[in-house]
């Protein structure tokens, strides 16, 4: 991997990182998310306007529409699940999904798993393991706080990752004569898309008082947790333009290290050395599955 890629991939995951901490603490992780998502989508609807929309092929924007409800329930569950557990729990089991992934691609799109690749998942489901478990051998301890919650979150990454790899797909077949990149468009689409599912989820868990009173706090944390979510992509989009996917998926996982990091020094979570050698090996894991 070229160096000034391996630069944008480990600062785009520095980044995520930093964003999931920003909504893990706030005091109220479901509105913070309202908040960002709705600030999206006003930002997508104005830039969308100025596109010639008809160029986009119809099943792509059946595609952007329809991959809006898992990501509208990846946004849900992963509030949820940071209202209840610690960052360095929730963290690892839903940035897992790259070796997950190939579990439901093998049956719906043909894929093949080679012998490292499945050693991988068996390393990312031994570290999500330590990481629930803290190394404990008790079904108890997989009922940890947070953790049915991440794990939703978890499935529904895979479902709007399988959307979204189609989705661009069918995109990249058709003729574009915007400056605006195919993926930022998609971006856009699916934002709205998943803003239109989102809020109403979102609304009647929170009061109409309380929310004013989060948006006044944190509004402008909200916003720039935007931005810094953005930031990450386009790291990530252009170091696709000169490195191997499978790299830059693989180096993109260390933003479980970093988030461990955070979570311990600006959250103040002390995880135990079960959770921390889980998230190492989920890292490991994710590695090995990426470049099988």
């Amino acid at each position: 991997m070229p160096a000034d890629a391996l630069a944008m991939v480990v600062a785009s995951a520095c980044l995520h990182a930093a964003w999931s901490a920003a909504i893990k603490g706030s005091r109220d992780p479901l509105g913070f998310n309202v908040l960002q998502t709705a600030v999206a989508a006003g930002a997508a609807v104005v830039v969308l306007g100025t596109l010639d929309l008809s160029e986009v092929p119809r099943p792509v924007l059946v595609c952007a529409a329809a991959t809006g409800i898992p990501h509208a329930l990846y946004f849900y569950f992963l509030s949820r699940a940071f209202e209840r557990g610690d960052l360095s729990l929730v963290y690892p089991i839903v940035r897992s999904t790259p070796a997950f992934l190939p579990l439901v691609a093998v049956p719906l799109l043909g894929e093949s798993v080679s012998p490292l690749g499945a050693l991988g998942i068996a390393v990312v489901v031994g570290g999500v393991w330590l990481v629930q478990s803290e190394g404990r051998l008790r079904v108890e301890a997989l009922r940890g706080p947070g953790v049915g919650f991440a794990a939703l979150a978890l499935l529904a990454t895979l479902a709007y990752s399988l959307l979204d790899k189609h989705g661009m797909s069918l995109f990249a077949k058709a003729p574009w004569s915007s400056a605006l990149p195919k993926a930022v468009v998609f971006f856009f689409l699916l934002y709205v898309s998943t803003t239109l599912v989102f809020v109403p989820l979102a609304l009647p868990r929170l009061s109409r008082r309380s929310f004013a009173a989060l948006a006044r706090a944190e509004g402008g944390r909200a916003a720039l947790s935007l931005a810094v979510s953005v930031v990450s992509y386009g790291l990530i989009l252009e170091a696709f333009r000169s490195a191997a996917a499978s790299y830059v998926v693989a180096v993109r996982q260390s933003s479980v290290i970093f988030a461990l990091v955070i979570a311990m020094l600006w959250l103040g979570e002390r995880p135990g050395r079960a959770r921390v050698l889980g998230a190492g090996a989920t890292v490991l894991g994710v590695a090995l599955v990426a470049t099988r």
